[in-house]
């Protein structure tokens, strides 16, 4: 990837391989914001990337169709070729073809098929929870995990309508997936393809209160027919896409045991569940930078002169706590009132993040069920000992130890 930046002077530059950068994104995106609506990121190996990192310029840029999704090659590992055919995800299209598909699935991804599905998560959650004060055993436990973790793909298979004999193979496959890219993820990636054939051709034939089923119900009745390698496509990037929550809901309960303040604000009033899962989302949600896009034509960004070709990405870390947007932005507090301006963790525009609904529904469920579960939760570690993995990309945990 490559960016502009010779002819820019006074846009700050951020090297993504500092150490500093990778443990305290938050202040080194602010203080870029605060310089300029632009930052120039690098890092060896990465070449140079515009990062948009105020919040109005970042919404517009969004929604501005003068730039363009690459190829998604960061999404296309070394998997074999009968596989090519399932790559392509909506992620990665623009224009009429991105809408016509996205008008066909969006019923599927409703908040209301959400809350419909919410009393499907609950036992899965309670399951969850039961393991964990099991292994605990009045100790310490790893709530990353053994909760965190595991949790978004037992969802993901109740809501796929994957048969319970099948279900410890795509825990392996979510664990891979949760872990990032590299050769284990190329190696899952043929099998959660194969299961997500199985799936649509056991709901062809069988069709039952599930995702799959609300899917193929959408390409029998529409006339702009949900072609059969879509529908494959879309399943398998569920489960990629179908991840946040490990993150968002790990980092969520660190940021709540480090302030007692907020915590016991959640415990004493659960009715602020989604207003304080809307507000961690803003505030310590796993995505940094957003996926890049790339300039159709020679633009400018809050005055920034952009060239056509540059790769431009959001630093939402920076947008997400813009003081132009947000009051008193680098707190938190699960009480905040929601906003005109949301924030951007979900992304903006054409492209905002399809399974939204989902991932806010789950976090919701999770959060409310392990508070409940367990009022005396707290850290197992001094906050200088949870360690996050050395990602630029993301804000997320290696662990996460607390006793119950």
């Amino acid at each position: 990837m490559t960016a502009g930046g010779t002819d820019a002077p006074g846009v700050p530059e951020i090297d993504l391989a500092d150490p500093e950068v990778i443990r305290d994104p938050f202040t080194a995106y602010g203080r870029a914001r605060e310089r300029s609506p632009l930052a120039l990121l690098r890092a060896p190996g990465f070449g140079t990337m515009w990062a948009v990192t105020r919040h109005e310029n970042a919404r517009e840029m969004l929604g501005d169709p003068r730039f363009a999704l690459g190829s998604g090659s960061y999404l296309r590992p070394d998997v074999p070729e009968d596989c090519l055919p399932y790559m392509r995800t909506m992620g990665e299209m623009d224009g009429p073809e991105h809408t016509r598909l996205r008008r066909l699935v969006s019923p599927a991804f409703t908040r209301r098929r959400a809350e419909g599905f919410r009393q499907r998560m609950e036992p899965i959650v309670e399951g969850l929870l039961d393991d964990l004060e099991a292994r605990a055993g009045g100790g310490k436990v790893d709530l990353l995990a053994h909760f965190a973790r595991p949790l978004p793909i037992e969802v993901i298979c109740e809501l796929v309508g994957i048969p319970a004999d099948d279900r410890p193979r795509w825990r392996e496959y979510g664990a891979t997936v949760a872990a990032g890219s590299g050769p284990d993820f190329a190696k899952a990636i043929p099998g959660i393809m194969d299961g997500a054939k199985a799936a649509v051709a056991r709901r062809r034939e069988e069709p039952a209160d599930d995702l799959v089923s609300d899917l193929l119900r959408t390409q029998a009745e529409d006339g702009d027919r949900l072609g059969d390698d879509e529908l494959v496509t879309l399943i398998w990037h569920l489960v990629i896409a179908g991840q946040t929550p490990v993150g968002l809901i790990s980092n969520a309960v660190e940021a709540l045991l480090a302030r007692p303040d907020q915590l016991a604000a959640l415990r004493g009033d659960a009715g602020l569940v989604p207003r304080a899962v809307d507000e961690l989302t803003r505030w310590c949600g796993p995505a940094l930078l957003s996926v890049p896009r790339f300039a159709r034509e020679d633009v400018r960004i809050g005055g920034v002169p952009v060239g056509e070709g540059d790769a431009v990405t959001v630093a939402i870390a920076a947008a997400n706590r813009d003081p132009r947007a947000f009051t008193d932005p680098d707190r938190l507090d699960v009480r905040r009132e929601a906003g005109p301006a949301g924030h951007l963790s979900f992304g903006h525009g054409p492209h905002f993040c399809l399974g939204a609904s989902l991932a806010r529904a789950q976090t919701e469920v999770a959060l409310t069920a392990l508070l409940r579960r367990f009022p005396g939760l707290a850290p197992a570690a001094a906050p200088g000992e949870v360690l996050r993995a050395p990602d630029p990309g993301a804000w997320r945990l290696t662990s996460l130890p607390v006793t119950l």
